[in-house]
């Protein structure tokens, strides 16, 4: 497995008390590499040599490195609770629903992600005490979600863990943190993830 693919080690973190949260810094979760160079910047010369100068190369390997080094740091803080990175993230749209519940396509269509995925993450999310399942009186043939007692406590405490750790990116401030929302958007709009107003 090369340096670019190779996932650090995880560490198990700590449940934090409940009136104390544990603030985690960026470096305390996984073992760093420790390397005396970039090994993005060393593949890009690595490929201008051989195939010509591709910025869009070394940006997408920055982009996937960052997201396993972000989903790290976010799984190691949920962990305690019982949960992935994934599976808080289906939990946190059941607390923005009036009622605490919302259909299976409903979470998909927020998240973003495929039926399949979600229908696996709320059955793990089920057998967790935190969500429950039932078939939707409006429609035969779907089924409706609705977060528990014990997982609106748990999205409470993970979300304040979260928050401390500003969610993985310490490392940038307010204004970058809008950058890098501004620079991924054209992005996501070319993907079709929604029609600008």
């Amino acid at each position: 497995m090369d340096m670019l693919t190779r996932r650090p080690a995880r560490r198990s973190v700590p449940r934090s008390s409940d009136h104390e949260p544990r603030k985690i810094g960026l470096n305390a979760l996984s073992k760093p590499f420790d390397l005396s160079f970039d090994p993005i910047a060393r593949a890009e010369e690595h490929w201008r040599q051989r195939w010509g100068h591709v910025l869009s190369m070394a940006a997408i390997t920055s982009v996937m490195r960052a997201q396993q080094i972000l989903l790290t740091e976010v799984d190691a803080v949920v962990r305690p609770y019982g949960l992935t990175f994934a599976r808080y993230e289906a939990l946190v749209p059941l607390t923005f629903s009036r009622v605490g519940e919302l259909t299976m396509s409903k979470i998909s269509e927020r998240l973003m992600v495929h039926p399949a995925s979600v229908t696996n993450t709320v059955d793990r999310l089920v057998s967790s005490g935190l969500v429950d399942k039932r078939p939707n009186p409006k429609d035969g043939r779907g089924t409706l979600a609705s977060i528990t007692v014990k997982g609106r406590e748990v999205v409470e405490a993970a979300t304040r863990d979260l928050m401390l750790m500003n969610f993985g990116l310490g490392a940038y401030d307010a204004e970058e943190c809008e950058e890098i929302v501004a620079l991924l958007r054209p992005l996501r709009m070319a993907a079709d993830d929604f029609t600008p107003p």
